[in-house]
């Protein structure tokens, strides 16, 4: 009785102790906050936003859209600027509040007189200067633009770089601060792409139209209010587009350590005041945008405000309005992705952002969120482990669910409540992990408990076998049955210089530490292992279960246990060289045959083997036994090669078997079905098809030339195999000289 209550207690420690250590790295997880939970928690946000997108007010802003419409009117894009100061005159004369355009004018208009004059040879033209002077008396296209623009409130946008080849653009928003300076908070572009300084130099204002560096997934959740080259602050777009229409003078950032903020310790941007408009920032002075569906109200073609037809039906969608200008056309390739799972006009990103700011529609993410939903993971999870032995695995799961629904819930009251970006998903799903770890073990315990002896015999044979010999027991007979089958045979290279450096007793736990994971991987591909015979392991496959493209799995699990030896040595697993023994890294030679064999129990009627004989397995156990003569590692049939085409191979030509009367062909097995695809791979096959054809043909010195060839395009690992071929070929010169002088 004691046994059993102190079974029974230490089961339950146990268990506790691992649900503790779960729970505390779940919780450290959290804390630590990988890009991967930080992913999952804004996907989370995506969805809520999809579920409730922001509501639809009317707001003063407008896009001017480029569109296919006024592609197939004006031509391709880019338009000349007299097209442009053209646009900005009319929108102008409409009413617009400020015109700000999505757009970079980097460089100088082609179509400008002087750069026509520069392009063309007037040599041909009769009075060529007279022509010259004339086009040189024409208006430079982007003097007309720079003209319209200082004519209206209008906005140039410039686009941050990662390189320094550009420079810093104007400057045209004064900026105050209250506490820490923000231009040593934000992070610092290297140079930016504005437009031309004749341009810039007559706009109203200048904002920054790059989006933010951390939406990277390829979805846009945040639009940056400033900007940096570290020396001094820049606004977005939509920030200056508004400030631009209230005419104000500038912008007032406050960050931590203000007057009324907290100072944590880590400087953080909290706001941004934007004349009447107030608009709470993260820490790096993004808002979160609130995404609106994509509404056509939003939009008013150029073609149609060019359009003097349409003057009376345009201008009342432009009047007072704050304009955006920028393109949905899809050539032109500004297209992005929203939370609501739309693709939007990258323009479209600054309007909406101006709209919710007039509207007062914000998200927030508070600053005490992620402390909260540390917190939130740790005593959830610390409810479940104390639940679990006192209301049993349903009740605890029925809390644990009832838990997370009311995080969800109230996650997703306070998002439409007050706009609250706070995350309920990590929470739930560590809780869940906690009690699907902690009833999984105190299952396993249970259950071990049950079937310790099955669990015994299963050290001898295959896991498959088992549960095969469980359900059939009359299976357990002597006889055998004919099967295709592929066959392993693996040894330890220099095996004998290993053991005498070691002791009996290090000898074998060397032994445990390499066949026991080797073993794990030939299970893992369903594999059967045979037997272990001292420093060798005979496996095989399609028995006793029946296992399509068998020999497919046979060639994975070769290839993964001749990864996980080089795992072994790289981490020193042997302990070789922390104690500097001679033979400081292990190698096995691994060889792989497919065809007929039979399998089945052998033995006496009191004591058998599940076990494969015949000439395939013979085949087999010779190919590994050539891996060392070859410079392979693994070696294969030609049949085991036709039964898993998917393979990287490379012929090591008709190598003579003891016992076979002809040299069977074989091939070195050198890596996975991605290896194959590889236009490297492919560009070694070509070279080294050329070698074996060059050998076959007796030409020595073209094959010396190839062996160079597939030397340089070969990795580290296969130039073992190829100074075999170096061998056969300075072999070949000499019966050539041979032969030569024979018949003299």
């Amino acid at each position: 009785m004691r046994g059993i209550v102190r079974r029974l207690t230490g089961k339950r420690a146990l268990v506790t102790v691992a649900a503790i250590l779960g729970l505390t790295a779940a919780t450290g997880l959290r804390a630590i906050n990988p890009d991967f939970v930080t992913a999952v928690r804004e996907l989370t946000f995506d969805y809520y936003q999809r579920f409730s997108p922001r509501p639809y007010a009317a707001a003063p802003v407008r896009v001017a859209d480029i569109d296919e419409a006024s592609i197939a009117k004006y031509g391709q894009w880019p338009w000349p600027r007299t097209r442009l100061a053209e646009l900005v005159t009319t929108l102008t004369d409409m009413g617009a509040a400020v015109i700000a355009f999505d757009i970079v004018f980097s460089e100088p208009d082609r179509t400008s007189p002087t750069r026509i004059t520069e392009s063309l040879s007037l040599d041909d033209a009769g009075d060529p200067q007279a022509l010259k002077a004339l086009l040189d008396r024409l208006p430079d296209n982007d003097e007309s633009f720079a003209a319209a623009l200082a004519q209206s409130p209008s906005v140039l946008g410039f686009a941050a770089r990662r390189d320094t080849q550009g420079r810093a653009p104007a400057s045209k928003s004064g900026f105050a601060y209250g506490g820490t300076d923000p231009v040593k908070i934000l992070p610092a572009f290297p140079s930016a792409l504005p437009s031309l300084a004749i341009l810039e130099n007559e706009a109203s204002g200048i904002g920054g139209i790059s989006l933010s560096a951390k939406d990277q997934s390829g979805v846009v959740r945040r639009a940056p209010l400033l900007f940096s080259d570290g020396k001094q602050l820049y606004p977005g777009l939509a920030v200056e587009a508004l400030r631009v229409a209230q005419g104000a003078k500038g912008l007032l950032v406050k960050t931590t350590g203000a007057s009324g903020q907290t100072d944590t310790g880590n400087p953080a941007i909290t706001d941004v005041k934007i004349g009447a408009f107030t608009v709470p920032t993260t820490a790096d002075g993004e808002m979160w945008v609130y995404f609106d569906h994509e509404r056509p109200e939003r939009y008013v073609s150029v073609k149609d405000i060019l359009d003097p037809e349409k003057r009376a039906e345009v201008t009342p969608l432009v009047e007072g309005q704050i304009v955006f200008v920028g393109t949905s056309a899809a050539g032109l390739r500004d297209i992005r992705a929203t939370p609501l799972g739309e693709l939007v006009p990258g323009v479209t990103i600054h309007a909406q952002a101006t709209e919710q700011i007039i509207n007062g529609n914000y998200l927030t993410r508070p600053d005490w969120a992620n402390g909260a939903e540390t917190l939130a993971t740790f005593l959830v999870g610390i409810v479940v482990i104390l639940a679990l032995p006192m209301i049993g695995a349903i009740g605890t799961g029925l809390l644990g669910a009832g838990a997370a629904a009311a995080m969800i819930g109230g996650s997703y009251y306070f998002f439409l409540k007050d706009g609250l970006l706070i995350d309920p998903i990590y929470p739930s799903f560590a809780t869940f992990m906690v009690f699907a770890v902690t009833t999984a073990l105190l299952y396993f315990l249970t259950e071990r408990e049950k079937r310790f002896v099955r669990h015994a015999f299963s050290q001898y044979l295959s896991p498959d076998l088992v549960t095969q010999l469980e359900n059939s027991p009359e299976q357990l007979v002597l006889g055998g049955e004919m099967r295709p089958m592929t066959i392993l045979f693996m040894d330890i290279r220099g095996f004998t210089p290993i053991s005498e450096q070691l002791t009996p007793t290090e000898l074998v736990s060397f032994l445990n530490t390499l066949l026991s994971p080797l073993s794990d991987a030939i299970q893992a591909e369903q594999g059967t292992i045979d037997k272990y015979i001292g420093d060798s392991i005979m496996a095989f496959w399609n028995a006793p279960l029946m296992i399509e493209a068998h020999a497919s799995h046979a060639c994975r699990a070769a290839l993964d246990m001749l990864a996980t030896v080089d795992r072994l040595n790289e981490e020193d697993a042997f302990g070789f060289k922390a104690r500097k023994l001679k033979t400081q890294t292990v190698k096995i030679g691994i060889g792989l045959n497919s065809g007929e064999a039979c399998v089945g129990n052998m033995g006496s009627d009191k004591r058998f083997n599940y076990s494969v004989i015949g000439d395939a397995v013979n085949v087999a156990s010779r190919i590994e036994s050539s891996c060392k003569a070859v410079g392979a590692e693994l070696l294969v049939s030609d049949e085991t090669r036709n039964e898993a085409p998917e393979f990287a191979y490379l012929e090591a030509g008709e190598i003579p078997l003891k016992g076979k009367s002809e040299a069977v062909r074989l091939f070195a097995l050198v890596g996975s079905e991605k290896l194959r695809t590889s236009e490297g791979f492919r560009k070694l096959s070509r070279l080294h098809a050329d070698l074996m054809e060059a050998l076959r043909d007796g030409e020595p010195k073209k094959a010396e030339r190839l062996l160079i060839d597939c030397r340089s395009a070969a990795p580290d690992h296969l130039q073992h195999f190829y100074d075999r071929f170096g061998e056969r070929i300075a072999a070949l010169e000499a019966a050539k000289v041979a032969a030569g002088d024979a018949a003299q």
